[in-house]
């Protein structure tokens, strides 16, 4: 299940909030009976916070929305896709600690970043 702080991506809005971002985006995908999918939601949704306007963190229900799912051979939960630019850049599958993930959005990040 989701946490409040993710935006909830479906089918119908997948393309016009994941694809057209202007920002890279995490898509967790994530189904009711992972065991692991909740708690996972609930880091995620902590990060988004520290991540706000660099990053954009989105929450998919695999099991109803089948159509994205299949698109990305999203077969096992949870799983972790980065997009920039609509293009996947980065894979996490199955749950990770958040220093992991931590770290794992600020590569993401790091092309961005004025040094």
């Amino acid at each position: 299940m989701p946490d409040d702080a993710l935006i909830t991506v479906t089918d119908a809005t997948f393309a016009e909030t994941v694809l057209a971002a202007p920002t890279p985006v995490l898509v967790d995908f994530w189904a009711t009976w992972c065991p692991p999918c909740g708690p996972m939601a609930r880091v995620l949704g902590e990060l988004a916070e520290e991540f706000r306007g660099r990053l954009l963190i989105a929450g998919l229900d695999v099991d109803a929305n089948p159509a994205t799912t299949i698109a990305y051979r999203v077969t096992s939960m949870p799983t972790l896709l980065f997009f920039n630019g609509g293009v996947v850049t980065a894979t996490i599958i199955g749950a990770r600690p958040r220093s992991v993930l931590r770290q794992a959005m600020a590569n993401v990040l790091s092309p961005y970043v004025n040094t």
